[in-house]
């Protein structure tokens, strides 16, 4: 459903949010380890991730990823995505067909639309503190 960039993209969002919440900054090296990524991948998904002011870069031998502590509730998973993938998720035929619509809908057309809809509500209504609190509470995982 999601682009692999757009994964790795709300991984690292969740692991820098769990560490700004901490009170850390988190380097691209440990980024891309807690999450499973090639490290080149890693830091071009994180310069969307910063372009989208969805997080902070910190320069310096202090320096690293956060989030502010202020806005870790308010970044909502579909801002994440939008950063990524842009609105694509929403708008794709559900057997991949390059036309469907209301007018010329494939047999899924109606099914997988409510799906879509379902899928806009639950990233438009998740916030990356309750994730993050989630991981942090052991409640969650990012890895195995």
């Amino acid at each position: 459903m999601f682009s692999k960039a757009c994964e790795y993209g709300i991984r690292a969002s969740i692991f820098i949010a769990k560490n700004s919440i901490e009170g850390r900054r988190v380097s691209p090296k440990e980024i891309s380890k807690e999450i499973d990524s090639p490290q080149a991948f890693t830091a071009k998904i994180l310069q969307d991730l910063v372009k989208h002011k969805i997080i902070k870069s910190i320069q310096g031998a202090y320096g690293g990823f956060e989030i502010d502590k202020d806005l870790i509730a308010t970044v909502k998973l579909s801002q994440i995505v939008e950063a990524i993938d842009g609105n694509s998720v929403y708008l794709g035929c559900g057997l991949g067909l390059k036309e469907c619509s209301e007018d010329h809908p494939c047999p899924m057309h109606d099914k997988f639309k409510s799906i879509r809809n379902g899928l806009r509500d639950m990233l438009e209504n998740t916030n990356l503190d309750e994730l993050a609190r989630g991981i942090k509470n052991g409640e969650a995982f990012l890895k195995i």
